[in-house]
């Protein structure tokens, strides 16, 4: 029996894990490993910054996977071994047939001095359900939104939490002032200047300030500190940097980027029967733009190598190749959403666009996280 090795139990990871067993049943041996004991969509945690709906009601057990034959194992990975497609889980050396290395990004807040002591990582649903009681418990004043860092995974989420929050705090007659800042020279840098330029219009019209271009040097009591300006803050929300895992460094996997740099149509890496699939990864598009990390980017992914992996297993000619096509919505309050999408690895260029708002994507985004949900654990 054929073994396959899948490091991550996020969107690459479970559909990857699916995609096999679907494919090939009781021929494959799956092992997939992760320190979590769930898995959540990541766009949750907006809804539970503003007190819509707690983490808890999005959250899966990922061991309910076992029930299609899957076997999960929470543990942690030690090291991983590319050129034998193998990894060492708690002491442990697997070896298998094939490896899918799908350990998303790490966050990685120690890089900006103060980020721990002043801020609430709205990445990190640890700390979500205090900046939740932050939120909730907030009088008024200035409230700022950091991205510490880039490339961060679901770019929209930082300005659709200051749309959410504008809001709340106007329903509650919370008298706040709403900023963002990145070190982006602009908010969603994968659109042409147009459509940023639009969104950039709606945000002034949600009265959200946007700061282009600010890399924060640290976080002082009050203030974000950036080469020559400061700003102010009563509340600071903290999108931190993001990196590949540490357990990566040692790997051979990663490339001159710090990410593991695959095929984008095949989700190869340089190692034979090694793939790497979502956040993990960096695909540079033909406009010299990375491809936004999004779950469903990764869950396509997963899907891809699974489909070949499987083929290569039947003895067949993998056919199955990642599209690029798809994207992520962004609420924009009073129950619409409004997407980011396209074909993003067209050639000579991407074609993504903004759609307009409507209540369609916004149930179209309710629909995204009970499909999956229901779907891979039933």
């Amino acid at each position: 029996m054929k073994r396959v090795l899948i490091l991550g139990g996020g969107f690459g990871g479970i559909a990857a894990a699916h995609r096999l067993k679907q494919k090939l049943g009781s021929e494959v041996e799956v092992i997939l490993v992760d320190r979590r004991p769930y898995f959540m969509v990541g766009f949750r945690k907006s809804w539970a910054l503003v007190g819509e709906s707690p983490l808890e009601a999005g959250q899966k057990p990922i061991g309910s996977l076992s029930k299609i034959g899957v076997d999960v194992r929470r543990a942690t990975i030690d090291a991983i071994h590319p050129q034998e497609k193998a990894a060492t889980i708690n002491g442990e050396r697997i070896q298998a047939d094939a490896l899918i290395v799908a350990l998303g990004s790490e966050l990685f807040p120690q890089a900006v001095e103060g980020f721990k002591e002043h801020a609430f990582n709205v990445y990190d649903p640890e700390d979500i359900p205090r900046a939740e009681k932050a939120v909730a418990d907030f009088k008024g004043g200035r409230v700022v939104i950091g991205i510490f860092g880039a490339p961060y995974k679901c770019s929209p989420a930082p300005y659709e939490m200051a749309i959410l929050l504008n809001e709340k705090f106007k329903a509650r007659g919370v008298k706040a002032t709403l900023e963002v800042f990145s070190p982006q020279p602009k908010s969603l840098p994968i659109l042409e200047q147009e459509s940023c330029d639009s969104f950039e219009s709606r945000l002034e019209e949600h009265a959200i300030k946007f700061h282009p271009n600010l890399k924060a040097k640290s976080i002082e009591a009050g203030r974000v500190i950036f080469e020559n300006k400061q700003i102010e803050y009563d509340l600071l929300l903290g999108v931190p940097p993001h990196k590949a895992p540490t357990i990566l460094k040692d790997s051979g996997l990663l490339g001159a980027s710090g990410w593991i740099e695959i095929n984008p149509r095949t989700t190869e890496t340089s190692f034979d029967g090694v793939y790497a699939v979502g956040d993990v990864t960096q695909v540079i598009l033909a406009n010299k733009k990375p491809l936004p990390k999004a779950g469903l980017f990764a869950e396509l992914m997963g899907e891809t190598a699974a489909e070949r992996i499987a083929s290569v297993f039947s003895g067949e000619t993998p056919e199955v190749t990642f599209s690029g096509e798809g994207g992520c919505y962004l609420e924009v309050g009073n129950g619409q959403a409004l997407m980011v999408k396209g074909s993003f690895l067209a050639e000579p260029e991407p074609i993504v666009s903004l759609t307009s708002s409507s209540k369609q994507y916004f149930n179209e985004k309710i629909k995204f996280e009970t499909d999956r949900l229901e779907k891979w654990f039933g």
